[in-house]
């Protein structure tokens, strides 16, 4: 009885069970946490690494056929926000991406293909807020898709790789992390 209780809570609240068991871990990125000077950005007035981190994910609906994976900025003064990283087409079987993957075809799970960031050229771009503009919040996100493949290549801008994937999400987790300087 307690389970139907739960399930029909979790339903009521726009939940399934599947929601509620998909997890994203990292050895890089710790939630809540800053990020560390390994995943900064390079350029701008940063002096970080830009290696992209380490992701891990588990719990994803049965019926999942792909995988996406996106980075975003929600604080940016930009007006939209800013997108550090997207990842699509990674294989339904793929359970992780590498740190250091970005840019390494041979680290990337096949077929994974990266989509073009706000910094204007595919894979990751790391933390680099404007200086004194306080903490940013960097989330992290693995998405479990309802397609195989997105129609999409390494041209194709953030905006568009997160219409596309939005549109297929079937399920999804996040880390949050911050920076600033």
């Amino acid at each position: 009885m307690r389970l139907i209780t739960t399930l029909l809570a979790l339903n009521f609240l726009g939940a399934t069970a599947a929601h509620a068991e998909m997890k994203l871990i990292s050895k890089d990125l710790a939630a809540g946490k800053p990020m560390a000077n390994a995943q900064v950005f390079n350029g701008f007035g940063c002096s970080g690494k830009n290696i992209s981190p380490h992701l891990a994910w588990s719990g994803a609906p049965a019926d999942t056929k792909s995988f996406a994976v996106m980075a975003y900025d929600p604080d940016a003064p930009t007006g939209s926000g800013w997108w550090h990283w997207t990842v699509f087409n990674l294989p339904a079987d793929a359970t992780e991406i590498a740190t250091g993957a970005s840019g390494d075809k041979k680290l990337l799970p096949a077929g994974a293909v990266e989509g073009r960031t706000d910094f204007g050229k595919s894979g990751y771009g790391g933390a680099c807020p404007p200086e004194g503009h306080g903490p940013h919040h960097y989330q992290f996100t693995v998405y479990a898709l309802s397609q195989d493949k997105l129609p999409l290549d390494e041209n194709a801008p953030a905006a568009m790789v997160g219409f596309f994937v939005r549109a297929n999400a079937l399920d999804q987790a996040t880390i949050e992390v911050t920076h600033e300087r």
